[in-house]
């Protein structure tokens, strides 16, 4: 796991340009550092290395073929590095290094750019070809691994992090408030589900994409490599062949995904997804081999999973390691925590992630995997049953008494025609009731009139969906590529980079996505059970108490106590004061008067109030921090070098 840079221009570059792009993501890869610079300099790589794969110097980079002609950066893991180098080996390559990063190169030198097509991982990666004079640009199909850029007339760049790029004396810093006011407002749009970003000067490439950038035009195009294809044959399994195939990949899944050279733990919280990825680790490493886990707690609270993942503790024999994030750490770790996130996050959960990570640090454990991708890819959200009802009248197969199986285990899965009416609403009619009756928790009542007006023309960029795909696995990759895990993704990264972990996500390849949207419907959330499958592959390898755990309780610290506690005094200084008003982003009254209904008793309003706390630290921290930050001109000559 690493840090990428680098410009490609219409002149010679400036390379203490790349060398402060990559200075300021020094937490991805403390180490090791490289700068390449082209014969005539109109291109410069650059790397942050984190070593984990064939730490020797051998694996440093940026990377040159033998012939010098392709030089590469990368940032991520191919994890069927071994199986590829066999094969390239039998086509005649001769490796120099045991990296995945010479794997990598060889692939593209033997397979050309479709290479991408054989690699299992996750990754974004530079290579320029200097024969052809081209840049090629690829991330990974569930985009794991961030790659966001710049265009200018004189030169385009790239890097892993926003504040790379901000390092850049021409790269724009200007915000597009309503891309900030929609992902508030609901997390899964805004600003990870498009190519253009909260910033007017930054882009980013979108999961399996490749952007080729013409080195002697600096003209750009984008096309994707990998798009979800229905298996047709998955589609005819039986239940049974259906359970046995996925519980092969993911097993499989999860080997691969251990190979390291340096420490190797997993993420535990409780959870059916973290349990089942502990005990089939426990299955690889074998017994008697000391394998360490890290949780976070809540003691004390309902949000509390300790009781969980003590039972899969002493199931799987491993070394546990917990921290309990606290408001207070919260508070005083919380310029370090924007900055390194870089955008808003939805909830004090990922403060409670970056904890773990940290945890993990400590222990010296640089590798961790986590079972992020399993709700999305799995249908591990009640509100798919919705969906599942839709998939299943269509296709003629509902049984008589599923739907009240759902409501009896789910009360909260299916909305009642009240919701329904009530959601339908114009925004206006409901902020008018609202304003009435001092009730309801809608986000959008405390934005700003024609910002919330604006949030809802935005709308929600929906994906075409295959034709092949009914309602249930519709939604599932419209949250699996598009809206949700994407953004979820982008927290992993940052709270695991800040740390310089490298986290891991075996629910996320690619052939568990094939195969499980490409499933009848019962064979994903029959009998009313939320991942059905993943359940019935791990009936013999989870405990009882976590295979049969039917709620859905996520990695939450207890927001309504710290807001009410120790985060008050935060919270009231946030909405009282003149920049809060001054933004143009709020409603600020009804601020006020929500933190008040809070602290009467609406312990709700809390996820709301959080909103605009973290959209102002992020102005604060972030965007205000950007503007004091030393910034290099790109180009070098007359007209570059010159810092700001």
């Amino acid at each position: 796991m690493c840090g990428i840079a680098g410009i490609v221009a219409r002149r010679p570059v400036n390379p203490a340009a790349v060398q402060s792009m990559i200075d300021r993501m020094a937490h991805r890869g403390p180490d090791g550092e490289g700068l390449w610079v082209s014969d005539d300099e109109r291109v410069v790589l650059g790397h942050r290395r984190l070593a984990v794969i064939d730490p020797t110097p051998a694996g440093a980079q940026p990377m040159l073929d033998p012939s010098g002609r392709r030089v590469l950066t990368f940032n991520g893991e191919i994890y069927n590095y071994l199986e590829l180098a066999a094969r390239l080996r039998g086509e005649g390559w001769d490796f120099r290094s045991s990296s995945d990063t010479e794997v990598l190169l060889a692939a593209h030198e033997t397979w050309g750019a479709d290479g991408v097509g054989e690699l299992n991982g996750m990754f974004a990666y530079a290579l320029f070809d200097a024969e052809a004079r081209r840049l090629l640009c690829v991330r990974d199909r569930f985009g794991e691994k961030p790659l966001l850029y710049a265009e200018t007339p004189e030169f385009f760049a790239f890097a892993s992090e926003y504040k790379a790029l901000f390092a850049l004396l021409e790269v724009s810093a200007d915000i597009d408030p309503l891309r900030l006011a929609a992902f508030l407002h609901q997390p899964k749009r805004g600003l990870d589900d498009s190519r253009e970003t909260v910033f007017a000067g930054i882009k980013q490439m979108l999961p399996g994409e490749r952007l080729t950038v013409d080195a002697e035009t600096l003209e750009v195009r984008v096309e994707r490599y990998w798009t979800l294809t229905p298996d047709e044959e998955a589609w005819g399994l039986s239940e049974v062949d259906a359970i046995e195939r996925f519980k092969d990949l993911l097993s499989e899944s999860v080997a691969i995904r251990m190979r390291s050279d340096v420490p190797v733990g997993s993420c535990l919280s409780g959870g059916l997804d973290s349990s089942a990825i502990v005990c089939l680790n426990r299955a690889h490493v074998g017994p008697g081999q000391e394998y360490h886990t890290f949780t976070g707690r809540f003691p004390g609270t309902p949000s509390d999973e300790w009781r969980y993942a003590e039972d899969v503790i002493d199931a799987a024999e491993v070394t546990s390691h917990v921290v309990a994030p606290a408001a207070g750490g919260f508070l005083e770790e919380l310029r370090d925590f924007v900055w390194f996130n870089e955008l808003p996050v939805g909830s004090s959960s990922q403060y409670a992630q970056w904890c773990v990570f940290r945890l993990a640090k400590d222990h010296g454990v640089t590798v961790l995997l986590d079972g992020q991708g399993a709700d999305e890819l799995l249908a591990g959200y009640e509100q798919y049953f919705a969906q599942y009802l839709q998939s299943r009248r269509a296709a003629g197969d509902l049984p008589a008494d599923e739907e009240e199986a759902i409501r009896a285990r789910y009360p909260a899965a299916l909305m009642s025609g009240g919701q329904k009416w009530l959601a339908g609403l114009p925004h206006r009619v409901r902020r008018a009731l609202a304003g009435a009756t001092n009730k309801g928790s809608d986000f959008l009542f405390g934005l700003a009139p024609d910002i919330a007006a604006g949030v809802e023309k935005l709308g929600v960029s929906m994906p075409g969906a295959s034709a092949e795909l009914h309602p249930l696995t519709a939604a599932l990759a419209a949250d699996a590529f598009h809206h949700h895990l994407p953004t979820l993704l982008r927290y992993g990264d940052r709270n695991s980079m800040a740390h310089s972990r490298e986290v891991r996500l075996p629910f996320c390849d690619h052939r568990i996505a094939e195969l499980a949207l490409s499933l009848p419907a019962g064979h994903l959330m029959g009998g009313a059970e939320t991942k059905r499958l993943l359940r019935r592959a791990m009936q013999d390898v989870l405990p009882n108490s976590i295979q049969q755990r039917w709620n859905k309780q996520g990695f939450l610290p207890p927001q309504d106590q710290w807001l009410s506690g120790e985060l008050l005094a935060w919270a009231r200084e946030t909405v009282e004061s003149p920049a809060f008003g001054e933004r143009g982003l709020w409603d600020v009254g009804w601020w006020r008067r929500a933190l008040e209904r809070m602290l009467a008793g609406e312990a709700h309003l809390a996820w709301q109030i959080w909103k605009p706390l973290i959209g102002e630290a992020w102005y604060q921290h972030f965007v205000g921090r950007i503007g004091t930050e030393p910034r290099v001109a790109a180009l070098g000559g007359a007209a570059g070098g010159a810092s700001a």
